[in-house]
């Protein structure tokens, strides 16, 4: 059960698969949880890298940009335009709803290149306030997580056509 526990919570860290995949994992593969187990165990995974992306990941990828090493130097490159791109469409999008609710909308709604890492990237990026930004990001997991329950429990066969 331990081992189970702990597949669910790192896929729940790993960028681009996050929450999205560690909920229909942890339901799909049966690993004898229960279904709000496998909710709680991807939430928490998920909030784990949420700090540490907001107040280190900007720091070594400027420290990458620089370095004389092509790959690490590209990789760095990329995702900081990768961030300052989201951020910006983030800050775009924001209008009048605010940076918070529109950083909230990014993490919520479970689509590819969406979540919590990419979400706290760009708010590092833009500096956004930390508190406000773990709010909307901890709001976005969580309702990200229900959106994720509900299709890995099926209640949404019926509107896909399944």
């Amino acid at each position: 059960m331990f081992w189970k526990v702990l597949l669910v919570l790192i896929i729940s860290m790993i960028p681009l698969i996050e929450l999205r995949g560690a909920v229909p994992i942890g339901i799909g593969f049966d690993f004898g949880l229960e279904e709000w187990q496998v909710l709680i165990i991807a939430i928490i995974g998920n909030l784990i890298p949420v700090p540490f992306i907001y107040f280190f990941a900007r720091k070594f990828l400027e420290w990458g940009s620089k370095k004389k090493w092509k790959p690490l130097r590209q990789f760095c490159n990329f995702c900081l335009k990768k961030g300052e791109k989201a951020g910006n469409k983030l800050l775009k999008k924001a209008g009048s709803y605010g940076t918070f609710f529109a950083l909230f909308l990014f993490v919520a709604i479970p689509i590819p290149g969406t979540g919590a890492w990419t979400g706290t990237l760009a708010a590092s990026i833009l500096k956004l306030d930390f508190k406000k930004t773990m709010i909307a990001i901890m709001s976005g997991i969580l309702v990200a997580g229900l959106i994720m329950l509900a299709v890995a429990l099926g209640l949404f066969k019926g509107i896909l056509g399944g």
